[in-house]
């Protein structure tokens, strides 16, 4: 549990995670599973678990993250068995 800003805990919840393309092929993996109450705790969570390059990689400002196919922008928080997509920017030719 975390303590929220006003002394309420949050509850990490179990959520699975998916890596696309160049965030892929950076952290290693297409899939994981992490806990997290919300996405800045998730944020949290991958900084201590990938290396540098792989942690660059998730925080460009082009990547757009998804919760449950819908696209964010902010903070958000997760509920047991959400799916968090990072989208690094696709570029056709």
């Amino acid at each position: 549990m975390v303590k929220a800003e006003h002394g309420e805990e949050k509850v990490n919840s179990s959520v699975t995670v998916r890596f696309f393309a160049s965030i892929a092929e950076a952290t290693g993996v297409t899939k994981m599973t992490a806990m997290a109450c919300d996405t800045a705790d998730l944020m949290t969570v991958l900084a201590e678990h990938w290396s540098d390059d792989a942690v660059q990689a998730i925080n460009q400002d082009n990547v757009r993250i998804a919760v449950n196919q819908s696209m964010i922008d902010g903070v958000t928080p997760l509920a047991n068995g959400d799916e968090v997509a990072f989208l690094p920017p696709i570029t056709g030719g």
